[in-house]
């Protein structure tokens, strides 16, 4: 892509009313611009990443058995009056009527939708287990929407919902669920935990949460330095009687591993047993080898849009983004420096550009009119992973500028040695 035909969006200074670094920055680099209150457009390098977020998570639901459909995000309240949550959920949940006085909801979650969907899908227990999945747009009316696409009343998020014979199979959907999480945060390139949380609104026996390490989360988390343990603090608050949880950092762990210490997370997914809870207020009963059953649930949501931001609160310096190689919206930025001196910078810049997409390698050529310094400052904002420089100096030695973004200077190599480093 040639950054003289991109919308970049790029701006110099902070927002006046971005709070945290990953909103501040998601508008530096042009990532998303606000509409109203908690609500975004995701510009060209946002939807970028976005779409490779959303890849990493079929990819990894694709490949545990689950299927992917697609369900409306108009809802009828009917059908979250039966489950009984119409009140529970409180204003979060938008009510709206349409020109016939039917009333409706935009859904925060479903479900209420995909219960009712399989009443007509599912009709034996040979059909079990299944899961289903989508990667949709969600809306919460959040009171006080803030921290940018982090707490945002529009988002997108990825929520699944496993359907079982028994417990024993929703113990298996739950753990082969659990194993697609790990599989997928790995791809994703980043630092979380798994912590035991609280259901909330959705109900349910057991649940998980997948918290991405950061200092503006923010959940407390206590964590074993010497195992897999880990719990939301507030949750382990309850458990120790009204403790204050940050009495919970050096103290002996729960599962008698080592001892607990305190970080703050960023939300990013959560994973339940439903049981059949929703299945039997909404009637979904299958036939079973005896007697019709109320098949058991499991439910597990991502926020796609939120590891975005989370992503960037674990991965930034005073520059701007440096993202994970898997989330970057390109790999290479292409910069040409001066080109109008010296017509041979932009001819070495095509046949660059040339190898570097015959390849298949994602480049941005910044081919713009601008000055070379704010060609740095945008791809250093964006954070893209490497730099190639072409200027006359690069004409004059027979060598290539590359820099990484993490480096200070860039390092001259070979034509013959680019590709091979890029590839590496």
């Amino acid at each position: 892509m040639k950054a003289s035909q991109l919308i970049l969006g790029t701006q110099r200074e902070n927002p006046a009313d971005a709070e945290i670094t990953s909103h501040q920055l998601m508008i530096r680099a042009g990532l998303i611009r606000q509409v109203s209150s908690g609500i975004y457009n995701w510009l060209p390098i946002g939807k970028k990443v976005l779409h490779k977020v959303e890849n990493i998570i079929r990819n990894g639901m694709d490949s545990s058995g689950a299927q992917e459909i697609l369900m409306p995000m108009v809802q009828p309240a009917s059908l979250w009056e039966k489950s009984g949550r119409i009140d529970q959920y409180g204003q979060e949940l938008l009510i709206f009527f349409d020109r016939h006085e039917n009333k409706f909801c935009l859904g925060p979650t479903h479900e209420e939708i995909i219960t009712d969907l399989c009443k007509n899908l599912l009709t034996s227990y040979k059909q079990l287990p299944v899961t289903l999945y989508q990667i949709q747009t969600k809306f919460r009316d959040e009171i006080r929407p803030r921290f940018g696409v982090m707490r945002s009343r529009e988002f997108i998020m990825k929520d699944a919902y496993s359907f079982d014979l028994n417990k024993t199979g929703l113990d298996e959907s739950y753990s082969l669920m659990r194993e697609a999480y790990i599989e997928i945060f790995k791809d994703l390139g980043l630092d979380y935990r798994i912590v035991k949380a609280d259901s909330g609104a959705i109900g349910g026996s057991d649940s998980e949460e997948f918290h991405v390490l950061a200092d503006s989360g923010e959940d407390l988390l206590a964590f074993s330095d010497k195992s897999d343990y880990a719990i939301n603090a507030e949750l382990l608050t309850e458990l120790q009687e009204g403790q204050d949880p940050l009495s919970l950092e050096g103290k002996p762990s729960p599962d008698g591993k080592g001892v607990l210490k305190l970080k703050k997370g960023i939300e990013v997914g959560h994973i339940f047993k439903l049981g059949t809870k929703y299945s039997e207020v909404l009637n979904l009963r299958i036939q079973g080898e005896d007697q019709d059953i109320y098949p058991e649930m499991g439910c597990y949501g991502i926020g796609a849009s939120r590891i975005v931001a989370a992503a960037i609160e674990q991965n930034h310096d005073e520059k701007g983004i440096v993202w994970p190689e898997s989330l970057a919206p390109f790999k290479v930025a292409l910069v040409e420096v001066n080109s109008k001196n010296n017509q041979k910078v932009k001819e070495k810049c095509e046949e660059i550009y040339a190898l570097l997409r015959e390849n298949n390698v994602d480049t941005l050529w910044d081919d713009r009119d601008k000055r070379p310094g704010v060609k740095f400052a945008d791809m250093e904002v964006i954070g893209i992973p490497l730099t190639i420089i072409i200027g006359e100096r690069t004409i004059e030695s027979g060598h290539i500028e590359i820099k990484k973004r993490q480096d200070e200077k860039p390092e001259l190599v070979s034509h013959q040695d680019l590709l091979s480093i890029i590839l590496s």
